[in-house]
């Protein structure tokens, strides 16, 4: 953008003219950055090593993450199904088993809870929004919970089928999946079986299956911190994808549109004033 600056326009004018063009981006650009960076967002919890290497004569450190592998197993619709088939959905994960009369129907009534939490707004149907979070239920007894009985104890408890998976399936891959990829056992000051997953944790896993936080399913405050990270996590941006901060002030036609509009004032505003001291 080029200004053509009337004759005589002393420096304090010509400065006057570059804190009207200038001021709103910057402000607009420092509100932007405060309000993506306030919060602080769920940290990555399983760190599978750390390599190092030397990038224009500096040394980088970068961190490699564990990603959680893919799992295919049977849901309660009698449906095979595999984690990675919900690609860009956020999931929530915990396991129990149906004959368990102990800490598996709390958890299992808290899930709801949750789930329910996504209702669409305005929906007189009240429908879940399925499009954000998908919850899985791995049961832990497999040999007993057959896909009819998984399918009798979700309809027992309302599980909204849509985003809501019980499965059932290999309890070899079950508890591989629980112990090596989710890894239910650490960072947990409640004893836990490797015989045997009875646990109360949630798992929340990202958009990318990176494990992002361990929960307690019936604790009050536990379930509303996961709820805040779940929000947390649907704001998050891809860190590799490149700023596209120069194309967002481009494309502010209304605030390009407010600065046209005090140039052409404040160069009328100056002919003005010439005319009257001339």
């Amino acid at each position: 953008m080029v200004f053509l600056y009337p004759p005589n326009m002393n420096k304090k004018a010509i400065l006057g003219l570059m804190v009207a063009v200038f001021i709103p981006v910057f402000c607009y650009l420092i509100l932007k950055y405060s309000s993506e960076n306030a919060v602080d967002m769920p940290r990555k919890y399983l760190l599978d090593t750390v390599v190092t290497r030397v990038e224009k004569g500096k040394m980088i450190t970068d961190s490699i993450w564990h990603k959680t592998a893919n799992i295919r197993l049977q849901n309660q619709l009698g449906d095979t199904v595999s984690l990675y088939d919900k690609q860009g959905k956020i999931m929530v994960v915990d396991f129990f088993f149906t004959s368990c009369r102990s800490i598996c129907p709390g958890l299992t009534r808290n899930m709801a809870k949750l789930q329910q939490s996504f209702l669409r707004g305005g929906d007189i149907r009240k429908k879940v929004d399925t499009s954000i979070v998908q919850f899985v239920s791995f049961t832990v007894d497999p040999e007993h919970d057959s896909v009819n009985v998984i399918k009798d104890y979700a309809d027992r408890f309302g599980v909204n089928h849509d985003n809501w998976w019980m499965l059932t399936g290999n309890k070899d891959s079950i508890y591989r999946f629980a112990f090596e990829e989710l890894k239910v056992d650490k960072f947990s000051e409640e004893p836990m079986s490797p015989d045997f997953v009875h646990t109360t944790r949630f798992v929340l896993l990202d958009k990318d299956r990176y494990v992002r936080g361990y929960y307690n399913g019936l604790d009050s405050s536990s379930l509303s911190k996961l709820a805040r990270d779940i929000g947390l996590l649907m704001l998050e941006k891809d860190a590799k994808k490149k700023s596209t901060v120069f194309m967002q002030i481009i494309d502010l036609s209304w605030l390009w549109l407010i600065i046209v509009m005090l140039v052409i004032f404040f160069v009328l505003y100056m002919r003005k004033r010439r005319k009257i001291n001339g």
